[in-house]
């Protein structure tokens, strides 16, 4: 009993184009970006703002994420976003960063000054 069945590609890309999230904009790797998250606490829903530096992103279609780090009171925190997530309600590129690697780890052992990346004017 042959229990594989191929399921076309074309119709993977169209279920999930109906849940992709069109008002993100482009964002990249070593831009500074304000993200606001969806909470709900009890029957009140709010939107959290969090701001941070993005050091990674990984493209796979749906399931695109960015990991965005801040300094707070001295010590780093990084946090995972879904960029097609239901509970991202917005998305702001304040500034973008010249930069030359994909990933931005480097900065985790820096602090201060040091951490800082140089602006880019596109």
């Amino acid at each position: 009993m042959n229990l594989t069945v191929s399921i076309d590609p074309s119709c993977i890309k169209k279920l999930e184009s109906t849940y992709v999230n069109s008002n993100v904009p482009k964002i990249l790797v070593g831009d500074t970006v304000k993200i606001g998250v969806s909470i709900t606490e009890g029957n009140k829903e709010r939107i959290q703002f969090a701001q941070g530096v993005v050091i990674a992103k990984s493209n796979a279609g749906l399931n695109t994420t960015i990991t965005v780090r801040r300094v707070m009171q001295g010590i780093g925190v990084e946090r995972v976003y879904l960029v097609n997530s239901p509970k991202l309600k917005t998305i702001e590129v304040l500034r973008s960063s010249k930069i030359r690697r994909a990933k931005l780890y480097y900065l985790r052992d820096r602090s201060g000054k040091a951490t800082r990346l140089k602006q880019s004017f596109k």
